[in-house]
């Protein structure tokens, strides 16, 4: 076996490392798990047999086994893109969820103050328009 033969190795063997490495989390992990699983077993053995992968690629109509290597990660990149991209749109809604929750829950603790002070309640912001609001935050002060 040659030396980067023994690096690119040793080198899925860290990545698989980090792949059972437990990160806080289960949800929806497990197939992205054992779909890297295979993919770092197929890389190992692309690594130590790589007359075996062009013999694939014959089989299946690729001219080299280098050529499917790359069709088969340019797959796996867009189906990580795809995911990373669905993954921080479901973040971004949770997070202005939050927000809006935050939002209401500081204005009606604001609101149960000012009435406990004696002093009038106003509206909250959502029922103002941009200036309104500002001139009435504003008086408070």
């Amino acid at each position: 076996m040659t030396l980067i033969k023994i690096v690119l190795v040793i080198g899925v063997l860290g990545i698989a490392a980090l792949l059972v490495r437990h990160h806080g989390t289960n949800r929806g992990g497990a197939y992205a798990k054992i779909g890297l699983g295979v993919f770092l077993v197929f890389a190992a053995y692309a690594v130590v047999r790589p007359e075996d992968v062009t013999w694939v690629a014959g089989l299946l109509g690729v001219g080299r086994g280098a050529d499917l290597v790359l069709y088969l990660l340019v797959i796996g990149f867009g189906f990580f893109a795809i995911s990373t991209y669905l993954r921080f749109k479901e973040l971004e809604l949770r997070i202005a969820r939050l927000a809006r929750a935050l939002a209401v829950s500081d204005a009606q603790r604001r609101d149960q103050t000012l009435a406990t002070d004696g002093e009038r309640p106003t509206a909250a912001p959502a029922e103002l328009g941009d200036e309104e609001f500002r001139s009435a935050s504003s008086r408070r002060k």
